[in-house]
């Protein structure tokens, strides 16, 4: 085995940091604007000396925007309330039905279950717009339009097949030999699916149930033309900072920084117990 040269070592380490700033700079940027006026960020050239200011978060706590033309109302803070919700409530509810489901696609083989999967599959595919409209004349019907319900029901098109597939994948790939010999001794089908199966499978059901989870809350169409302001996210409340009077950056800035902050602190939770479950839960046939 040749060894690797220290001028190698360092060219490479140099080609990485090079890699993590561009990937990273974006980022850094925006949290820079999140402490900065409008005139600090549109000043020509752009400057990393700045006096920091937290008006921005305190107009998005607040609800008070100071705009050219005046105060202006916004709702970010119940709008992140609001993007809580749906986000949690819908990944709740799609580990409920998918799971099961996904163990179900798994270990048994029934007419029709390839053709239903692949069905569950296609609404993912499909445009937000193709059922938009439909939804909404339906939803008018039965009294679901502009309510945490009807928006959680839509959001199954999201979350529930992903969740679907991607754990499906993981009871396949679950020696069934493990739940055979569960069984044997004398155990249900359901202690073995709660008992064997789902914990070795807690590797991908958490990586499925963050994934579905962020795509849900950065999810814009459906609570844009079937929520009101009231039940709207945050996708859809910073349309606010678009005023008359211009585009309130810095607000902007500190809006995408408190949105962003509960996911990536979820993601960075979430990881600890993917690599536990991977390391611990491993099974190889």
């Amino acid at each position: 085995m040749t060894r690797e040269s220290p001028l190698a070592r360092i060219f490479r380490g140099f080609a990485l940091l090079l890699v993590v700033l561009f990937f990273l700079f974006p980022i850094f940027w925006v949290l820079l604007m999140s402490f900065q006026t409008n005139e600090q960020i549109l000043r020509i050239p752009p400057s990393l000396a700045f006096t920091p200011t937290l008006g921005n978060y305190a107009a998005l706590i607040s609800g008070k925007l100071q705009t050219a033309a005046g105060t202006l109302e916004i709702a970010f803070m119940s709008n992140l309330e609001n993007t809580i919700i749906l986000s949690v409530a819908s990944v709740a509810l799609s580990l409920l039905l998918g799971v099961p489901a996904a163990y179900a696609f798994a270990r048994f083989r029934f007419r029709l279950g390839e053709d239903i999967a692949f069905t569950l599959l296609s609404f993912r595919f499909a445009p937000a717009l193709l059922v938009l409209l439909p939804l909404s004349l339906y939803f008018q019907d039965i009294g679901l339009s502009d309510t945490y319900t009807g928006l959680v029901w839509v959001y199954q098109l999201i979350t529930l097949p992903l969740i679907l597939w991607i754990v499906r994948g993981y009871f396949e790939d679950i020696s069934p030999d493990i739940e055979h010999a569960y069984r044997l001794d004398g155990h249900s089908w359901f202690a073995s699916f709660t008992r064997i199966a789902i914990p070795l499978a807690r590797p991908g059901i958490a990586a499925a149930g963050l994934l579905a989870f962020i795509f849900a809350w950065n999810n814009f169409v459906f609570a844009l033309i079937l929520a009101s302001a009231d039940k709207q996210p945050v996708t859809v409340g910073a349309l606010a900072f678009v005023t008359a009077s211009g585009i309130q950056y810095g607000q902007v800035a500190a809006a995408v920084v408190l949105s962003v902050a509960p996911v990536l602190l979820l993601a960075l939770y979430a990881q600890r117990y993917l690599v536990e479950g991977l390391s611990l839960g491993a099974v190889k046939g």
